[in-house]
């Protein structure tokens, strides 16, 4: 069974799997996680569907890295 990216608890630990999507609890996970600067962009996107990345706090903590 698939997270639901949509309705789903999204934490720190929260697995990034192949259905994932950049929906609105995303966003205010990223925001709460990296503050009001937060914005998706193409690269970053990207970035998150590469594979590279296994949870959302890897994801939080790769925004907060590049944007030093």
């Amino acid at each position: 069974m698939s997270f639901d990216w949509h309705a789903g608890p999204i934490t720190r630990t929260t697995l990034l799997d192949k259905n994932y999507r950049n929906t609105q609890k995303v966003r205010q996970f990223l925001l709460g996680e990296c503050g009001a600067a937060f914005k998706f962009d193409r690269t970053f996107m990207a970035w998150i569907k590469s594979g590279v990345p296994s949870t959302m706090g890897d994801v939080a903590d790769e925004w907060m890295r590049t944007r030093r």
